[in-house]
C-alpha cells in the first residue's frame, strides 16, 4: 500500500470494512491510501461502531492532525465542532474552505 508522505499507514484489515462503508465510491484499499481524506469521511459519517474501530488503530494526535489536513467540503460544521471538542481543540475553529 502506498501512503502519502507524512500520513499514517491505515493498512489494517478491520479498517477496510469502515472504508468500504464511509467512502463507498472507492475500493477500500484506495480509500485508505489517503488517510486525511478517509478520516474526513469518518469525522462526517462515522457511527459509534466506526469510532471504536478507528480509535483502536488511530491515536488522538493523528486524529487532530487529520482535522488539520482535512479536505474542504467533507466535514459538516456540526461534526467539525464535535470532533474539535472531543479532541481538546477549540470547537470554534473554522473548517477548511474551498478556494476558487
Amino acid at each position: 500500500m502506498t501512503v502519502l508522505p507524512g500520513t499514517p499507514d491505515l493498512a489494517v484489515p478491520d479498517l477496510e470494512a469502515v472504508a468500504a462503508r464511509l467512502v463507498w465510491f472507492k475500493p477500500p484499499a484506495e480509500a485508505l491510501r489517503n488517510p486525511w481524506h478517509f478520516l474526513a469521511y469518518f469525522f462526517a459519517y462515522g457511527t459509534p461502531e466506526d469510532t471504536r474501530t478507528i480509535r483502536r488503530h488511530v491515536s488522538d494526535n493523528t486524529l487532530r492532525e487529520a482535522l488539520d489536513h482535512a479536505p474542504p467540503g467533507i466535514i459538516d460544521p456540526r461534526s467539525w465542532a464535535y470532533w474539535n471538542l472531543i479532541l481538546d481543540r477549540d470547537p470554534d475553529t473554522q473548517p477548511p474552505t474551498r478556494r476558487f
